[in-house]
């Protein structure tokens, strides 16, 4: 059949129908019609380059979603070219009602006054980790009457002037982020409190707010999920205000805060019996039988998180018996855990899918046993430091637990190329942890790229006993890598680094400390995986220009490195720096090859861009005034070892 015998309506439909940027960016490519239904379909949009960004957005022109957030050096000049084009045709602004500016650090209020007052429609606006914002960026925001969920993690200018600002403009907020604003007081969040009644969700953590922060929450009609995390001065005698308040709340997050005890926790589990989440993890040392005797109260519970608490078996018979709907628990590095209390917590807890372990030392494959023989629905399981566990766990869990997507066995020493086989059973993984595995090997690690082909997240970080064979299967089974850690694994060489050259998907690569490295391996690696984003080569000494050459070639998509300790030169450090528009990280510490020069030069190059280095202490006094006042006024965070 022709393609000329398909509607444009049904093409619509089959477009709708496509799952994955890759087979998006394949349809484009089959012909012009099919080109034009994705510039008319298309609804979100995520930039990576900003050389590309005026002719995307003069091609689409009914976006939903604009997200700016690794596209480099976003500033207010972006912002008027970006503008000025719809002066004479359909502006791209006019459905946009989510904007992502996270990290846009160079955007400042001009800019942003601007583009959020061409977004007639804007909803939601993230312009977390901007870290330079304050009041006036603010007053911008404030302007958003339609505004419903905002975003300002770690904006450090903002203080209560700009909050209430913010309060006043955007009547209508219903999710509101305030994450790291440490000039924002008890008095700013009191205002937001009577203006912005339609709050649903308020994140505060590691704010100063005190517990008259909490009594201005806790008026707060319609509010469900509430997060302090690590709020120094929250106490007891606030969580009090919350008894009787907040009649909507869900889900609270109060880990961290060390003021509060046990008795904060009674009296707001006492006032919420519909708490679905509950995350008290690293509040305090131990859990109280009568807030284990509380917990009967909350028929809707789901998630607990009791991060670092001392527990007994007695805990483990409470949840049992009286928190049947748990579908999460977090027991990380509490003290107490033992194979009886999670035999007792899985009788009754069937319903578990994400349970984490981490430094629970004590328990054996007895527990991991029962685990997986009664929560057959299980997702997620982290057991770091778990080091009594042994393949016969492994064998239960691939024979039980076939839904399983998310496993950490870090530091696990039991772990060996037999119970891999084992585990390989779960063709669903995701995500697996094997860091500091020594027991396991080429062998091991076939099992689980022959079967395991999802997996999207590998970490064999100092694996020692692999070598470049299980890299050749890694790349033949596991095509949807996208994030792996080889770091230490001194077995790998440059011919185990060339497979890796054949995952295209792979955004993320550590490979620090491989002593086996050259140029070779890595210009093999950077021109294969062009979607590299993240790279880490700290103590890889052996790889030289040429190897930084091709990388600055080819990565165009990099964004993060770590070069500290290797033999780059004066040359080689220009050209990465130089050549690479998207990078905004970066690492350089002991470059031994490099002179003063050299730093001067690179430094010059990525001034406009670069948002965060690292460089060795004694260059704070050897490189000139004028380069590191540049990189202060362009928003650059150094930072100095």
């Amino acid at each position: 059949m022709l393609l000329s015998a398909f509607t444009e309506d049904l093409l619509v439909r089959v477009y709708s129908k496509l799952g994955s940027d890759s087979d998006r960016k394949t349809w484009r490519l089959v012909c012009k019609d099919f080109l034009r239904v994705d510039s008319v379909t298309r609804r979100s949009l995520r930039v990576l380059r900003s050389e590309f960004l005026h002719g995307l957005l003069s091609k689409y022109k009914n976006l939903d979603t604009l997200d700016l957030s690794v596209c480099p050096r976003i500033e207010d000049a972006t912002v008027s070219v970006l503008l000025s084009q719809a002066v004479n045709s359909v502006s791209w602004t006019r459905w946009v009602t989510r904007l992502v500016l996270s990290r846009a650090s160079g955007l400042r209020y001009g800019g942003l006054e601007r583009l959020v007052g061409a977004c007639p429609c804007l909803e939601v606006l993230d312009v977390s980790y901007c870290w330079g914002y304050g009041d006036r960026e603010a007053w911008a925001i404030s302007s958003v009457r339609g505004l419903r969920e905002l975003k300002m993690d770690k904006c450090l200018g903002v203080s209560d002037v700009g909050l209430a600002k913010i309060a006043v403009g955007c009547g209508k907020l219903e999710r509101l982020s305030l994450k790291w604003c440490m000039e924002i007081s008890d008095l700013g969040v009191d205002l937001l409190c009577k203006k912005c009644l339609e709050l649903k969700s308020l994140d505060v953590s590691y704010l100063k707010v005190t517990s008259e922060s909490l009594c201005s929450i806790a008026s707060l009609p319609k509010l469900e999920v509430l997060a302090m995390v690590g709020c120094p001065f929250l106490d007891d005698y606030g969580l009090q205000f919350l008894e009787h308040g907040c009649p909507s709340l869900q889900a609270i997050d109060v880990s961290r805060c060390g003021c509060v005890s046990s008795s904060g926790l009674i009296s707001v589990i006492r006032g919420h019996r519909g708490l679905a989440i509950l995350n008290a993890g690293y509040c305090f040392s131990e859990l109280s039988a009568m807030v284990l005797h509380s917990l009967k109260d909350l028929k809707n519970l789901n998630t607990i998180r009791i991060d670092g608490a001392q527990v007994s078996d007695s805990s483990f018979q409470t949840f049992s018996t009286n928190c049947k709907s748990l579908v999460e628990i977090g027991l990380s590095k509490c003290v107490g855990v033992t194979n009886m209390g999670i035999m007792q917590l899985v009788y009754g807890c069937v319903g578990l899918k994400i349970v984490n372990l981490t430094c629970c030392r004590y328990i054996t494959d007895e527990a991991i046993s029962a685990l997986a023989n009664s929560c057959r629905n299980l997702v997620s399981l982290k057991l770091e430091a778990c080091d009594k566990v042994t393949e016969k766990s492994l064998d239960q869990l691939g024979s039980c637990c076939l839904q399983l997507e998310e496993l950490d066995l870090t530091d696990c020493c039991g772990v060996n190329d037999k119970g891999l086989k084992y585990l390989s059973r779960c063709s669903e993984l995701l995500s697996l942890k094997l860091g500091l595995c020594t027991n396991i090997s080429d062998k091991g690690l076939a099992y689980i790229a022959h079967n395991c082909t999802k997996i999207s997240e590998l970490d064999l970080y100092r694996c020692t006993s692999l070598g470049d064979d299980g890299l050749a299967a890694l790349s033949s089974g596991c095509k949807n890598l996208m994030k792996l850690n080889l770091s230490y694994c001194n077995g790998v060489t440059d011919t185990g680094v060339q497979y890796i050259g054949r995952l295209g998907q792979l955004s993320d690569l550590e490979m620090r400390g491989l002593v086996n490295l050259t140029s070779e391996g890595l210009t093999a690696v950077v021109a294969g995986c062009k979607k590299l984003s993240d790279l880490d080569l700290k103590h890889c000494g052996n790889i030289d220009d040429s190897g930084f050459w091709a990388l600055s070639y080819y990565s165009r998509n990099m964004r993060q490195i770590n070069m500290s300790y290797c033999a780059v030169s004066d040359v080689g450090l220009c050209m990465v720096l130089g050549n690479l528009t998207r990078l905004q990280d970066v690492k350089l510490v002991h470059l031994m090859n490099v002179t003063v020069k050299g730093f001067e030069l690179a430094l010059r190059a990525c001034c406009v861009r670069i948002k965060k280095v690292k460089l060795i202490g004694s260059l704070r006094f050897l490189l000139s005034t004028e380069i590191l006042e540049t990189l202060h006024a362009r928003g650059c965070k150094i930072r100095w070892e």
